[in-house]
C-alpha cells in the first residue's frame, strides 16, 4: 500500500509539471505545430504532467486501499466509484489518458489542434483533478 508521503511526491510533480505547461500556454496554435523546439517542449510536458496525473491516481487509489486498477485509465473510474470525483471529470481524465497514449506510441500522428486544446483547456481539468485531492481527500 502506498504512504501519504509517496501521494504528496506525485502532488508535488504534478504541480511542477502543471507551471512549466502554463509557460508555453502563450504560443500560437500555429507555433506549436510549426517551431520544431517549442512543439517539442509543449509535447514533452504535456506527456509528463498527463503522466505524472496517471501516477497520482494511481497513488492515491492504493493509498486509501480502493480496488486495484488494471488499466492507468481505470484507476479514475476507481476514484469516480468512491465518490472522489465525478463522472465528466472521469471521462475528461480518461482522455488525457489516451492522449498520453498517443504521445507515447503514435507521436507521429500527433493532431497539434489538439495539443493546443489540452494546453490551453486541459491543463484546467488537471488542476480541477488536483484540487479535489488536495481539498480534504488525502486524509
Amino acid at each position: 500500500m502506498t504512504n501519504l508521503n509517496i501521494v504528496e511526491n506525485k502532488i508535488s510533480s504534478v504541480k511542477k509539471y502543471l507551471t512549466i505547461c502554463q509557460r508555453y500556454s502563450k504560443y500560437s496554435q500555429e507555433t506549436i505545430e510549426n517551431d520544431i523546439d517549442v512543439r517539442g517542449m509543449v509535447e514533452r510536458y504535456l506527456f509528463l504532467v498527463t503522466q505524472a496525473t496517471i501516477d497520482l491516481a494511481e497513488s492515491f487509489v492504493s493509498y486509501k486501499g480502493f480496488r486495484k486498477p488494471t488499466t492507468m485509465s481505470e484507476a479514475f473510474y476507481v476514484l469516480e466509484e468512491e465518490g472522489i470525483i465525478e463522472n465528466k471529470l472521469t471521462k475528461k481524465m480518461v482522455a488525457m489518458t489516451g492522449f498520453r497514449n498517443i504521445m507515447t506510441h503514435d507521436y507521429e500522428k500527433v493532431d497539434y489542434g489538439i495539443v493546443y486544446t489540452i494546453l490551453h483547456k486541459g491543463i484546467k481539468d488537471l488542476e480541477q483533478f488536483l484540487k479535489l485531492l488536495e481539498d480534504g481527500q488525502l486524509k
